[in-house]
């Protein structure tokens, strides 16, 4: 069975920083790609962030791109981001995601229906 378990959300001051991590269990995603999602009240789950298994290709949002940091861990069978400046409008539960089969295209990397697992999310609460 497999499992993603994120970890590392929590409360924090605008302009702060938070890292969060995933361990996935049950099957290896080292040919594969894993991202992270983020879905706030009232809105769709939308892309943040995911690169493939050798991390040759890495896509951000535009609304993170320079604050955010996906890294990998083959051996360990994780994926972490890297938080930086983060924002008020950055408030939401953050899902670790992880595909079966690595992606083609671009629209494959970046559309939550493109993602076969995912963890149970994590809070991160960015106060002004």
């Amino acid at each position: 069975q497999v499992q993603l378990v994120e970890s590392g959300g929590g409360l924090v001051q605008a302009g702060g920083s938070l890292r969060l991590s995933c361990a996935a269990s049950g099957r290896t995603f080292s040919s594969s790609a894993m991202g992270w999602f983020r879905q706030a009240p009232g809105k769709e789950r939308e892309f943040v962030a995911v690169n493939n298994w050798s991390g040759g290709s890495t896509y951000y949002a535009d609304s993170v791109k320079g604050r955010f940091t996906i890294s990998r861990d083959n051996a360990k069978n994780t994926v972490d981001l890297q938080m930086n400046s983060l924002k008020p409008e950055d408030t939401a539960v953050y899902y670790c995601a992880a595909r079966k089969r690595l992606p083609q295209y671009y629209s494959e990397y970046v559309s939550p229906v493109e993602f076969d697992y995912w963890g149970q999310g994590t809070q991160v609460t960015v106060s002004s």
